[in-house]
């Protein structure tokens, strides 16, 4: 029974780090300086299809899964697939953090840094919630991983810019293609790729040894 308790905490913890990261993408859309890389090339595909921003997030996710099991063919593990209900619940959070923010964002260039701060605030502390319960890995982590595995002689950390950079990319090639502008992807979402790694040290210092006393005893 005890151990059934200590897995639904981990399963609400990792949704409440999905909730922390949802707002952090609501708040980087506010800023109107570039969304983080893993949200650019949904929040581009949003503004091509006209569709909201949750539903784009799931259909890229679900791309992603399909990636995962042409590359890993007989070794995925099809428990894997929960990533898809996991895609879906972020996907309804992103649309439920948006409605939240509204339109907020602070006045002047300094103010659109600092909404730019406040996400990545938010998405740290998401990051820091959802990685600490040691659950599933989300659909582009879970790619790269599947993608690092066919290059071993390549780290995983060159492989994660190597996939974010791709998606960023993409994103900036279907924003010219098909709106005829670079739109969504900016400033911020450099200065989100370099500065939200640097920030998780600091979120996982008081976050991680209480995830771990509730979660694990």
């Amino acid at each position: 029974m005890k151990k059934n308790i200590r897995y639904l905490y981990r399963v609400l913890i990792y949704a409440l780090g999905l909730f922390f990261m949802a707002m952090g993408v609501a708040f980087s859309v506010n800023s109107k300086l570039g969304v983080s890389p893993v949200n650019s090339l949904p929040y581009v595909i949003s503004l091509i299809s006209g569709m909201e921003l949750g539903t784009c997030v799931t259909a890229v996710f679900s791309v992603y899964i399909l990636a995962q099991i042409l590359l890993k063919r007989k070794d995925f593990k099809w428990i894997n697939l929960t990533q898809l209900v996991f895609s879906a619940l972020f996907g309804y959070f992103v649309d439920y953090a948006k409605w939240i923010a509204g339109s907020f964002v602070l006045p002047g260039y300094i103010g659109q840094l600092a909404t730019l701060g406040i996400s990545m605030v938010f998405v740290a502390v998401g990051l820091s919630l959802y990685l600490g319960v040691k659950l599933m890995n989300m659909p582009m982590e879970g790619m790269t991983i599947a993608i690092s595995q066919h290059f071993p002689d390549i780290p995983f950390h060159r492989m994660k810019i190597s996939v974010d950079c791709s998606t960023v990319a993409l994103g900036i090639a279907l924003s010219f293609l098909f709106l005829g502008s670079l739109q969504g992807i900016g400033e911020g979402t450099v200065i989100c790729a370099l500065l939200i790694g640097k920030m998780l040290p600091i979120t996982q210092k008081p976050i991680l040894p209480v995830v771990e006393r509730i979660c694990f005893g």
